[in-house]
């Protein structure tokens, strides 16, 4: 509430030039611009690089197809070229075989998008050495290579490596401040000095400038400063309630509790236990909040206002809930 104010609109947030200014070092890029979601972020890297009839290559079920709300066709006319593959991830050879002819009548290939942590994938983590030839591998077709990082702090610290080491093999990524990190809002966009200069101007048409913004920014410099290390935390809780779902009648968890990458448990109920919005229901009868990601499939999140305890008690509810749904 102390941080100093501007008008960001107008160029002299001080707080929020900050942000960027750290967030880019942390990436190893030369620039950054705080956006209000993570969402728009990946959205602006897309109008930025991309014309109408371009086309994106990405995972099948990548963050900016399943929840970004047709966003590459309404704001910038691009095509996805879905590729396959478990976990959220994909193999140097499928991004070859995705590149488009240079054709009339062939859209254009423009740019890559890597998911990490991989949210529908169930928090998946691109191993380093794969993660960097997908990334070689655009680049060498001439693809701009982009990250949706909304958790990217999130597999760094799963890994124990720093953002660059992902971030050294593209050229551009989304960082969210408001998951796992903990502060109430935001995200970043980062890149060369020339791509954010660029974004700045579209995020200004989509009506994303905000004025006094340091406000949150500060809350994003402390979520920087306080909450990277432990996001381990989450990691562990996410693991200790994993521990819980073997042997619930009904209930099948995805991977064993020992292989849960990051900070998601995803599990699937069976037919005669109802929808996974229903189950959904009955846990929050029990204060136990969940996502249903499909027709059978649940996913719960850990974060930094979950402790032990809390997940203990989560276990103990999933275990009520699924014992009342097969009633």
């Amino acid at each position: 509430m102390a941080a100093p104010l501007g008008d960001d609109v107008l160029g002299d947030e001080p707080t929020v030039q900050a942000l960027e200014a750290k967030i880019a070092a942390l990436c190893g890029k030369d620039a950054a611009l705080y956006v209000p979601s993570g969402t728009m972020a990946n959205q602006l890297a897309i109008r930025s690089v991309c014309e109408p009839g371009d086309e994106i290559v990405a995972h099948k079920e990548s963050h900016i197809i399943q929840y970004e709300t047709g966003a590459p066709a309404a704001l910038s006319g691009c095509m996805i070229a879905m590729l396959d593959g478990p976990g959220g991830l994909f193999a140097a050879e499928q991004v070859r075989s995705a590149i488009r002819p240079k054709d009339q009548h062939a859209p254009i290939s423009k740019m890559l998008l890597l998911e990490n942590t991989h949210n529908k994938g169930g928090g998946t983590v691109w191993p380093v050495e794969q993660f960097a030839a997908v990334a070689a591998e655009g680049r060498a077709c001439g693809l701009h290579v982009h990250i949706d990082g909304a958790r990217l702090m999130n597999a760094c610290v799963a890994l124990g490596v720093a953002p660059t080491a992902f971030t050294q093999h593209v050229d551009s990524v989304s960082v969210c401040f408001s998951k796992g990190l903990g502060a109430p809002v935001g995200s970043a966009l980062v890149g060369s000095a020339a791509l954010i200069a660029r974004a700045r101007r579209f995020r200004k048409m989509f009506g994303g400038a905000m004025r006094q913004s340091g406000l949150l920014a500060a809350a994003c410099i402390y979520a920087l400063d306080h909450h990277v290390a432990r996001l381990a935390d989450d990691h562990a809780n996410a693991r200790r309630l994993a521990r819980h779902i073997p042997g619930i009648p009904g209930i099948s968890l995805e991977g064993t509790p020992d292989t849960i990458p990051t900070n998601m448990v995803f599990f699937t109920i069976a037919p005669r236990m109802g929808s996974s919005k229903d189950f959904c229901a009955r846990l929050a009868q029990h204060g136990v909040h969940a996502i249903g990601m499909g027709a059978s499939r649940v996913r719960m999140v850990t974060h930094l206002d979950i402790s032990s305890a809390d997940i203990d008690r989560a276990g103990a509810a999933i275990a009520l809930a699924a014992k009342e749904a097969l009633v």
